[in-house]
């Protein structure tokens, strides 16, 4: 039969030819962020079509900046986001493991293993590496947790701003440290940023409680409120506009003047309303008129406008406010509790900082330069995800390759055991994992396989197992790297073999390739140039 009529404008690659493309663009993704990964890892400049730059080391960065169409490419870029907002680190990892368990299946589809049977194997070696990992897992104090999330920031940044950052990581994870129905919860987004630039990127500080960067809304009002009471309007204090298309002819300039005046009435009816429930303290996203700055200046309320409606939700997450879209909805009920407002100057800028009953904090991200305060403010993000987790789990690993060369001597055994072809995808699983260790050596300047090779032996020789050995990248030999301080969360590691396995056997499932063939179309605008072009010859 022939092929149907509705595939005849479509590029079709099927069988080993597809997947062999489709492996070649996940080797070209991983190449592209695996000279990132690690303490020694090199950093990426970043261009756009407007001649901005950035410097970064972040795999997940590099990853979603770069313009990439290829659907398999694409599909490993997602399971990088996927392994960014599940840990915010490991992301560089999830794409080189990925991309190293299609590169050794393809070697199993060269001799013959159908790519079923090797995703049945990769299948088993994810259980039980994800069993194995939790039984060498141990469970950290309060200084291994410092150390794990200085960890996570190796490569991205100098010593002394890691130890910083990983310092005012925990101590923002703890600032928004809450239970929930008997629940523990630590939630990132209650902590914001701002940034300072004209300072080292060491002087970074956390303050409890949000600092946004806002003036009051009249120089006068009172610059500090203590243990008072707030409201938040996601609307505006100015004269109300008639509703729907409504049209009038005044006979007297006298009219003009009594509608005015009933304007400002009306509006100024709104600031007593807002006096009586008791507000001190006024945020409103939108525009305060002049006459309802003179009112509140005189009621002595500290108003703050154009307030992004965003920060009225964190504002409400922090005093325990409603946000309301009326002041004729303000009620007692309604508001919040602050423990403190101030209006002050950070820098040259106004600030304004609130601190509620709730819990929120806020990191004054500092740096010499826009890129640096920008860069601290990104490494920041990776740092305090990871504290988060560790605030609810506290189960570490040994890092910088440790653990996945203990876990991939650990599959091998238990290929040894597994009967059928589904023994080749294991042991293809466990070498996999050691791209880990080969990746941070290369970096390094070392020898790739020679590194392997003494720590696999180092582990071996171990009485206890070896799994806390691996390669110290200082000193370039075999070290127990818990006692060096090189700690990795256990909810990091687990998602990254977990997410790089599901991306690969998503990858070996694919065995047909469609292509649209698109006709070369020319854009709106040119059209529109050349069609007015047209017009001027005739």
């Amino acid at each position: 039969m022939a092929e149907a009529p509705v595939l005849e404008d479509t590029e079709r690659t099927t069988g080993r030819v597809a997947l062999r493309k489709n492996i070649a663009a996940a080797m070209a993704l991983s190449g592209a962020v695996r000279s990132t990964l690690g303490p020694k890892g090199l950093d990426k400049l970043l261009l756009d079509d407007e001649g901005r730059t950035l410097v970064t080391n972040d795999g997940v960065t590099v990853l979603e900046t770069a313009r990439v169409e290829h659907p398999v490419a694409r599909m490993l870029i997602d399971a990088s986001s996927a392994q960014d907002r599940a840990a915010r680190d490991g992301t560089t990892s999830a794409v080189v493991i990925a991309a190293e368990l299609l590169r050794n299946a393809w070697h199993l589809v060269l001799q013959g293993v159908h790519p079923s049977t090797i995703v049945r194997g990769y299948r088993i070696a994810e259980i039980e590496a994800m069993t194995h990992l939790e039984s060498i897992a141990f469970e950290g104090n309060e200084d291994d947790l410092v150390t794990a999330v200085r960890s996570s920031l190796a490569g991205k940044a100098s010593r002394g701003v890691q130890t910083r950052l990983a310092d005012l990581a925990m101590e923002a994870a703890r600032c928004v440290e809450r239970t929930v129905d008997g629940n523990h919860e630590v939630d990132p987004t209650r902590v914001s940023k701002i940034i300072a630039v004209g300072r080292p990127a060491t002087d970074s500080e956390i303050v409890e409680g949000l600092v946004l960067q806002k003036r009051r809304a009249h120089p006068e009002m009172i610059r500090l409120v203590e243990n008072d009471t707030i409201a938040l309007l996601d609307g505006a204090l100015e004269r109300r506009n008639m509703r729907g298309d409504v049209t009038f002819q005044a006979t007297s300039p006298d009219v003009l003047e009594a509608l005015r005046r009933r304007e400002i009435s009306r509006l100024l009816e709104d600031v007593e309303a807002v006096a009586a429930a008791g507000v001190k303290v006024l945020a409103v996203s939108g525009a305060i008129d002049d006459e309802a700055h003179r009112r509140l200046l005189d009621l002595e309320i500290q108003a703050f406008r154009r307030v992004p409606s965003n920060d009225l939700d964190l504002l409400a997450l922090a005093t325990g406010a409603t946000v309301l879209h009326h002041v004729d909805a303000l009620r007692a009920e309604a508001c919040g509790t602050v423990l403190e407002s101030r209006s002050h100057l950070i820098g040259d800028l106004h600030h304004w900082t609130v601190r509620g009953e709730g819990t929120a904090a806020t990191l004054i991200a500092r740096g010499s330069g826009d890129e640096i305060a920008e860069e601290t403010s990104r490494c920041f993000d990776d740092a305090l995800g990871v504290a988060a987790h560790l605030r609810k789990d506290r189960r570490l690993l040994v890092g910088g390759g440790a653990s996945h060369v203990h876990l991939a001597r650990h599959l091998r055994r238990v290929a040894e055991a597994t009967p059928g072809r589904e023994q080749l995808a294991i042991e293809a699983f466990a070498d996999a994992l050691e791209v880990i260790p080969r990746a941070l050596a290369e970096n390094a300047g070392l020898d790739p396989i020679d590194a392997l090779l003494d720590v696999t032996a180092a582990q071996a020789e171990a009485d206890d197992g070896g799994a806390r050995i691996g390669l110290h990248l200082d000193k370039r030999e075999p070290t127990d790297l818990g006692e060096a301080g090189v700690l990795e969360p256990l909810s990091v590691i687990k998602p990254t073999v977990s997410g790089a396995t599901e991306a690969a056997c998503a990858v070996l499932r694919i065995d047909d390739v469609l292509w649209a063939r698109l006709e070369a179309q020319i854009p709106d605008d040119i059209q529109a140039q050349l069609d007015a072009m047209g017009g001027q010859d005739d």
